[in-house]
């Protein structure tokens, strides 16, 4: 199988409450080599643009909200079947419904602040590694 990238965040609630470090280490130990990674401070504009897919959603402004609260750290991760794998690291999106294990059983508060953030699918990667990261930072 051939290698896959996908892309994540480790959200403001995470980077707020210092788990930054050991979300990074779950990754590590699950065969992840991080191509990419930086802190930003995601501008309002910015989280519109991302979550547009959202935005007729009754959740969207209160996720533009918490996007752009405190700062993130933006990834990208590589390995065989990575976008399959890297869901099934972060867990449910509802940490009530995350298996043991898993980053949003471990530090998400709830279904809004659920720690991490990743690619779907490969359609999705596509457009979320460039949305932060240059062709340059990705080498």
């Amino acid at each position: 199988m051939a290698l896959e990238r996908t892309f994540g965040i480790i959200k403001p609630d995470a980077v707020k409450n210092g788990n930054t470090g050991a979300i990074l280490a779950m990754i590590e130990e699950s065969g992840f080599r991080t191509v990419a990674l930086k802190t930003h401070r995601i501008a309002k504009h910015e989280a519109e643009a991302f979550y547009a897919i959202h935005k007729e959603r009754p959740f969207f402004s209160g996720l533009v909200t918490f996007m752009t609260e405190g700062p993130v750290v933006v990834m990208v991760l590589e390995r065989e079947n990575a976008i399959a794998k890297w869901r099934e690291v972060m867990g449910a999106t509802n940490p009530a419904n995350a298996a043991d294990g898993t980053i949003r059983k471990r530090f998400a508060e709830n279904i809004e602040r659920n720690s991490v953030h990743g690619s779907d699918a490969p359609e999705t990667a596509a457009v979320e590694i460039p949305f932060f990261f240059s062709t340059a930072e990705l080498l």
